[in-house]
């Protein structure tokens, strides 16, 4: 095989997962500053597979990753939500927030996680979990939340907590791990 062969061999190995649809709708929407041009945003995140409810606000595109081509279809924002600013979206499962949510600035969501590997590589195989946010939750400015949690209707993350358990419907949480700290009226 001559070096030609075997550079374009790596190339097309590289490449094989890059959609250039999608490429091209990422960089569009990027190029939107941020807090303007929501409906335009949408417009594109919604061509990219996205399912998105009438009346969300995107104030900026969220980073969305995830390991498969049609990872997109994994992402489900119901209606009047507002996602704020410098958001990441892990979708190596299925993302599902409710309708009149509120994503704070920089929150990271997560679907994926490892198992516990033997001593030479302790991440060990993927496991993936479904993230669920309720109606009318409201996750404070970089909140981290983990796989396979649920956050229940009405509740809050406090700015900066890190989310490793289900929080019940209306109920504040805080911290590291994010623990109870209020009960909130339904």
């Amino acid at each position: 095989m001559s070096a030609f062969e075997r550079l374009r061999e790596i190339i097309e190995g590289e490449l094989a997962h890059v959609r250039p649809r999608q490429h091209v709708l990422s960089v569009v929407s990027r190029a939107i500053p941020s807090q303007v041009g929501s409906s335009l945003r949408t417009k594109l995140l919604r061509l990219r597979g996205v399912t998105i409810g009438e009346g969300t606000l995107l104030f900026d595109t969220p980073r969305v990753r995830g390991d498969e081509a049609d990872s997109l279809a994994n992402l489900r924002i119901g209606k009047h939500c507002v996602i704020d600013v410098g958001c990441n979206f892990e979708l190596g499962d299925t993302l599902s927030i409710g309708d009149r949510a509120t994503i704070g600035p920089q929150c990271l969501i997560i679907t994926t996680t490892h198992e516990l590997g033997p001593r030479e590589h302790r991440a060990g195989p993927v496991v993936r979990r479904s993230v669920v946010i309720g109606d009318g939750v409201w996750l404070g400015a970089r909140s981290i939340v983990l796989p396979g949690v649920t956050i229940g209707d009405g509740a809050i993350v406090d700015p900066g907590s890190v989310v490793t358990k289900d929080v019940a419907a209306h109920t504040r949480v805080r911290g590291l791990p994010a623990r109870q700290v209020e009960q909130l009226a339904p």
